[in-house]
């Protein structure tokens, strides 16, 4: 079944829950600029898929302060603090105040960026897509582990003693998910359920959204969700900090690797600070002059990531478009 909606079907219901609806922008482009799938106001004559820098300079943004933002999955103090040392050598490379904006949802994240608001940020998987098209992010950049390797599953969790021994058992029962913008927390399920086990929400399943991973996880760990679709690498960080214990859970389903979080800045920032940004990331020392680890190397070896790496929109998040295609989901702002 195909969906076209004003806004694209997996995130007009977290848009509307959060109170956000986004106006339509008059088009800053000629007529006939390519532009595929972005938002009438972008360009891509290149064909990467991600929108291009203004070719007029006036459009360009040179802010004092670049607002920076995590995609909101856990708990956002933790990553006020782990982001600490990341944003002290970003000010050091850009010459520029950096300021870490705690988003509550990936509804408000796309928003901030899209209104200005935002100019360097890490969306998560699912939020990819909306980001890109809806908001002009240029992602480059990913978290992988030492020997390159990078990525995460989606797993469908339960608690012990709940009754669900695998998939089809969560018939009749309800599945929570975090987000509609969310990969591994809602877009993914969904396909992969109908495709795998010719199961529906709302039809053969009931369904609750959390709103975060975090608040999956622990939800089931605490018997107040049956089961959850969660990204498996927020579960690990989870059991490391002593969240949830290892056997509060378990897992009845594990897909195949997706792609993580992707880092990139706004399109209309001015090229030579949009360079910087580019080089904060590569340029990032995971460990202290003394050896001592970073703040975020603390925070995230625990789901074994230890360097940026790049990558690329068009060929990374392929795999997401498949099942954003497969779910019926058309990338339209207006």
């Amino acid at each position: 079944m195909s969906v076209k909606l004003p806004l694209c079907r997996d995130v007009f219901v977290g848009l509307a829950l959060a109170g956000l609806v986004f106006a339509a922008t008059p088009s800053a482009n000629a007529a006939g600029c390519p532009r595929g799938d972005l938002d009438e106001r972008f360009c891509d004559a290149n064909g990467d898929l991600v929108a291009d820098a203004p070719s007029d300079s006036s459009k360009w943004v040179d802010p004092a302060t670049l607002i920076f933002a995590y995609t909101p999955v856990e708990d956002p103090a933790v990553y006020r603090e782990a982001w600490a040392d990341f944003i002290a050598h970003m000010e050091k490379v850009t010459g520029k105040k950096v300021q870490f904006f705690p988003v509550q949802s990936n509804a408000a994240e796309i928003e901030a960026m899209r209104s200005g608001r935002l100019h360097i940020a890490g969306f998560n998987t699912g939020s990819n897509p909306l980001a890109v098209n809806c908001a002009g992010f240029v992602p480059f950049t990913i978290m992988a582990s030492l020997d390159g390797s990078f990525g995460y599953e989606m797993e469908i969790l339960t608690f012990p003693g709940s009754g669900i021994e695998k998939v089809e058992d969560i018939k009749g029962k309800t599945l929570a998910f975090t987000s509609p913008t969310s990969n591994s927390g809602f877009k993914a399920p969904s396909a992969l359920l109908k495709a795998e086990f010719d199961m529906i929400p709302d039809r053969d399943f009931q369904t609750t959204f959390s709103g975060k991973h975090d608040n999956s996880i622990l939800g089931v760990a605490n018997k107040d969700y049956p089961a959850a679709s969660i990204a498996n690498s927020v579960k690990t960080r989870m059991i490391k900090r002593d969240v949830i214990k290892a056997d509060q859970v378990k897992v009845i389903y594990k897909s195949q690797t997706f792609p993580t979080t992707g880092f990139g800045h706004a399109y209309n920032l001015k090229p030579d600070l949009a360079a910087k940004v580019r080089e904060g990331f590569s340029t990032f020392p995971w460990d202290k002059p003394d050896g001592s680890p970073s703040s975020l190397k603390v925070e995230f070896s625990k789901s074994n990531e230890g360097q940026f790496i790049p990558i690329t929109y068009k060929e990374h998040w392929n795999v997401i478009r498949t099942i954003d295609a497969a779910n019926g989901v058309s990338y339209s702002c207006k």
